[in-house]
């Protein structure tokens, strides 16, 4: 936990994405008033709502079917083979510049002798 600005000795809490689930599922499912959790778990009500916004606003992640997950799924392994290809190949560019470069040194140290 991290120091408040201000100095008063107070620690900023952090909730894990888990414990702000349970907050939120507690005020939508059990009804419990966002008051009373508020109280309860010692957070702002600007905090719950800024919780709730965000867990509205992923919610079509959540609620995605399957066939769509298997298309992103898809779509990232190919991102993955493309990358891979892509990086071999930037691989064996450097490796004929520095090849190249070599033979540059070498011919220019030979003729800088004679």
């Amino acid at each position: 936990m991290s120091r408040k600005p201000g100095g008063n000795g107070a620690h900023r809490r952090s909730f894990t994405p888990e414990e702000k689930a349970t907050i939120l599922r507690r005020h939508l499912v059990d009804k419990i008033p966002v008051s009373d959790l508020c109280d309860e778990y010692r957070i702002q009500p600007t905090l719950f709502y800024l919780w709730q916004r965000q867990a509205l606003e992923h919610l079509s992640a959540a609620l995605q079917d399957g066939r769509t997950r298997r298309g992103e799924t898809q779509a990232a392994a190919t991102d993955r083979a493309r990358v891979a290809a892509l990086e071999a190949k930037l691989a064996k560019k450097d490796a004929v510049i520095a090849e190249v470069s070599e033979e540059y040194l070498a011919l220019k140290k030979k003729l800088g002798e004679s």
